[in-house]
């Protein structure tokens, strides 16, 4: 099972999404990345933050995990379906150090080129209905950079309850 750890990270009531635009839809999803195989689950959080953000962990307040989400989808492409594991934290910047991040993220291809993410800063309360995945957004709109969470284990991702965009 591969394991994606994320991260929401707010500043004030907005939160940073990655954005990706493809040739038929838009999708979005939280800061973060596949686990390398024997990596350390914090350490990954912060390698990836940090690649895809530029945020050092010890600028940000938080880190708390907040949800997970089983992902049991096909998905079209090449890539055979892994099962993953979504592990969602949460941080909280300053208006500072929002202003010292990335705007834009690369991602390597298999064949050597580089699709480009947009960090999208968005009112937590809009992402409703945002193309998200995992499918976060009814849950993101409800909670805020401080909103307590009573239940870790969102709904799991299944071909029964989600169709790939």
């Amino acid at each position: 099972m591969k394991i994606r750890v994320g991260a929401l990270v707010y500043c004030g009531d907005e939160v940073a999404l990655l954005r990706r635009d493809r040739p038929d839809s838009v999708h979005y999803t939280p800061i973060g990345g596949n686990v390398e195989p024997g990596e350390d689950l914090k350490a990954a959080l912060a390698r990836e933050l940090y690649e895809e953000l530029g945020l050092d962990v010890s600028q940000a307040d938080g880190g708390e995990l907040i949800w997970m989400v089983d992902q049991r989808v096909s998905r079209p492409g090449p890539t055979p379906p892994p099962r993953k594991l979504h592990l969602v934290h949460r941080f909280r910047v300053t208006p500072e150090v929002r202003a010292t991040l990335a705007t834009e993220e690369l991602d390597e291809l298999p064949d050597g080129s580089h699709e480009t993410g947009h960090i999208e800063w968005i009112a937590h309360h809009r992402t409703h209905d945002l193309p998200i995945f995992p499918p976060l957004g009814p849950h993101l709109a409800l909670l805020g950079p401080h909103t307590p969470v009573t239940d870790a284990a969102l709904p799991a991702v299944t071909d029964a309850t989600y169709r790939w965009v």
